[in-house]
């Protein structure tokens, strides 16, 4: 026994020893009691070795997928994580943990949610999965999360020789979208009753939920610890400075992350280069096209040709609140589930040329609020997406007489 704790080669073999009884079907439960009682924890670099060691040894990755749940309910809580290290807010694996978080919550309301339904009669049915609808839209946001670790921190793994393990999560990553997008599209499904919402329970709805818990402890257990020991400050840096673009899931972070050794100047090279933006009839820097859409009196958000929302303005007086979280989200899920079909068709009309633009008003308080969708086609008629503009037209229905510009002091 000792040498299997104090012997980092004879743990890894016990451990590979283990897990290729999983793949020759041996139940879980028995696998991981012997786990537990000839190793008992496991440091979180030796589980990356091993698999890295069974892919290079000719284990197809496809077999690894398969029975990567399997691996991580065995592991799971005999990880020995002491060497961990901390990191600053901000930092990409304190954003990634902190969505996790929200994720987790948002888990936890549809399972409950889904159990309520189990208790509750055919008439409150409607509406409750109307609110685990829009549970599952907000779920969906982890496609962000997941596209950050592809396209951000797996190639800088790949880097340094780490190539198996990323490729089994992305399996997983995809295999977890369409379970939510098969929950989606179910959910939308009209008059669906209490036994078929209980057939999909089984095959995708708790399955896709479940797939995001489980990859929740296969980062915080394996992933982030291994990148953290693997990765120099300079990468971590380049994956948050790229983090905007892909979008955050559920969660804005607050505070921008920059090592000690990055200034301000370094942070903000694109708004204060002296490179212009050449329009037809002139141009401006980004810092002064920022403060000029910052400075109008109205909420725009753009929403690209995909769907996609990708800017916001951010006016001191805005009417409705936007976080960095939406970037890069779906359009329809940005808005509450009983008006997706309306912000659906809207779009749908804008891409066939049906319609330009679709206005809107309503009441808040002492506010009129006039919303309107515009088209935005290039010169060629060619849909390159949507602009949405809000603002409080109240004040300008009580303007009477005239103020010119004399009369400015």
């Amino acid at each position: 026994m000792s040498e299997l704790l104090n012997n980092s080669q004879a743990r890894k073999a016990k451990l590979k020893e283990l897990i290729l009884k999983l793949h020759h079907g041996e139940p879980e439960e028995e696998v991981r009691q012997e786990l537990m009682q000839s190793l008992s924890q496991i440091p979180y670099g030796e589980v990356v070795e091993v698999e890295q060691e069974l892919i290079t040894e000719g284990l197809p990755e496809s077999e690894i997928l398969e029975l990567c749940d399997a691996h991580s309910a065995v592991l799971q809580g005999n990880i020995d994580l002491s060497g961990t290290k901390n990191v600053p807010e901000g930092h990409p694996v304190d954003v990634m943990v902190k969505e996790n978080i929200e994720l987790k919550k948002t888990t936890a309301l549809a399972y409950g949610l889904l159990s309520d339904i189990e208790k509750s009669d055919e008439a409150e049915l409607p509406g409750q999965i109307l609110k685990l609808r829009g549970l599952y839209h907000n779920l969906f946001d982890v496609d962000k999360h997941y596209q950050r670790k592809e396209y951000l921190l797996f190639p800088f793994l790949e880097q340094k020789g780490i190539t198996g393990p990323p490729k089994v999560m992305w399996g997983k990553h995809d295999e977890i979208r369409e379970l939510i997008k098969g929950s989606i599209e179910i959910l939308q499904t009209n008059n669906i009753s209490k036994e078929e919402l209980a057939a999909a329970s089984t095959i995708v709805l708790l399955p896709a939920l479940k797939g995001i818990d489980d990859m929740t402890v296969k980062e915080e257990e394996i992933l982030f610890p291994m990148s953290l020991d693997t990765l120099a400050e300079k990468e971590w840096y380049e994956i948050s400075k790229q983090s905007l673009e892909i979008g955050y899931c559920l969660y804005d972070p607050p505070k921008e992350w920059k090592p000690d050794w990055a200034s301000d100047e370094t942070i903000n090279e694109a708004q204060r280069s002296g490179e212009n933006i050449q329009l037809p009839t002139g141009s401006f820097t980004a810092e002064e096209l920022m403060c000029i859409l910052n400075t109008l009196p109205v909420d725009m958000t753009f929403v690209d040709k995909n769907d996609k929302v990708k800017y916001f303005s951010q006016n001191p007086d805005r009417i409705f609140q936007r976080n960095r979280a939406i970037v890069n989200r779906d359009v329809r899920h940005c808005h509450p589930p009983a008006s997706s079909h309306i912000v659906d068709k809207i779009v749908h009309d804008f891409k066939n040329g049906t319609h330009s633009r679709a206005p809107f008003w309503i009441n808040m308080g002492d506010k009129l609020i006039h919303i309107e969708y515009f088209a935005l086609r290039n010169e060629k008629g060619e849909y390159l997406g949507t602009l949405e503009v809000s603002h409080d037209v109240n004040r300008y229905r009580k303007l009477e007489g005239e103020q010119r510009i004399l009369s400015y002091t």
